[in-house]
C-alpha cells in the first residue's frame, strides 16, 4: 500500500468513531448505588479489532479516543475519561503486540494460525482490561468519591468487565476473520511487524 501512514491515520479516525458509536448507542447501562453506573457494551471489541487490523498503537489509539469521547459526553462517566483513555489504549497495545510480534498474523495465509493468534491476542488485551479496569476504577473512585462508594460498586464492575471481555473477544475474532480475506483482496491489508 502506498500511503500507509495516511491510511492508518484515517482508519484510526474511523475506529474512534466506531468505538464511540458502539459504546454510546449500543450499551446496556446499569445504574449503581450512589449515582454511578456500569454497562454492558462492545466498545472493547472495536479496540481489539483496530489493533488486529492497524497494529497496537493505531488500533489502541482509535478505540481509546472514541470511548474517551463517549465518557466525556456522558454525565455519569465523565469523571472516568482519563481511566478510559489509558486502559483502552492498553487493550490495543497488548492485543497488537501479541498478534503481530508473536503471532505474526499478517505474515501467513494459514487460517488456523490466524484464528488461534487472533483469539490469543484478543484474550490477552481483554484479560488485562478485565483485571485492571475494576482495580484501577476502584482506586480511582476511592480517591475521587471515597472508599465506601468504591467498595460498593466493585463487584458490579468486575462482573460487567468480565462479561464485556468475553463478548468482545468473540465479536472481534469473528469480525476479523470475516474481514481478513476482503482486506487482502481490496489492497487495504497491512503487513504489520517483521516477517521471520
Amino acid at each position: 500500500m502506498k500511503n500507509e501512514k495516511t491510511f492508518k491515520i484515517a482508519a484510526t479516525g474511523l475506529f474512534a468513531a466506531l468505538s464511540y458509536v458502539v459504546f454510546t448507542f449500543l450499551q446496556i447501562k446499569i445504574p449503581l448505588p450512589g449515582g454511578d453506573a456500569t454497562s454492558f457494551h462492545l466498545g472493547n471489541a472495536v479496540c481489539v479489532l483496530g489493533a488486529l487490523i492497524l497494529g497496537g498503537f493505531w488500533g489502541g489509539l482509535g478505540g481509546a479516543i472514541g470511548m474517551t469521547i463517549g465518557d466525556l459526553l456522558d454525565p455519569v462517566y465523565v469523571i472516568y475519561a482519563p481511566k478510559t483513555l489509558i486502559l483502552k489504549f492498553c487493550i490495543g497495545m497488548i492485543t497488537g503486540i501479541v498478534a503481530h510480534r508473536f503471532g505474526r498474523i499478517t505474515h501467513t495465509d494459514d487460517k488456523q494460525h490466524i484464528l488461534r493468534w487472533t483469539a490469543i491476542a484478543g484474550f490477552c488485551g481483554l484479560l488485562f482490561n478485565a483485571i485492571f479496569d475494576p482495580l484501577f476504577g476502584y482506586w480511582y473512585k476511592r480517591i475521587i468519591i471515597g472508599k465506601p462508594a468504591a467498595e460498593l460498586v466493585l463487584a458490579y464492575n468486575v462482573t460487567s468487565s468480565a462479561v464485556n471481555a468475553v463478548a468482545s473477544l468473540i465479536v472481534a475474532t469473528l469480525i476479523y476473520m470475516a474481514l481478513y480475506p476482503a482486506l487482502k483482496k481490496s489492497g487495504l491489508f497491512l503487513k504489520i511487524g517483521k516477517s521471520k
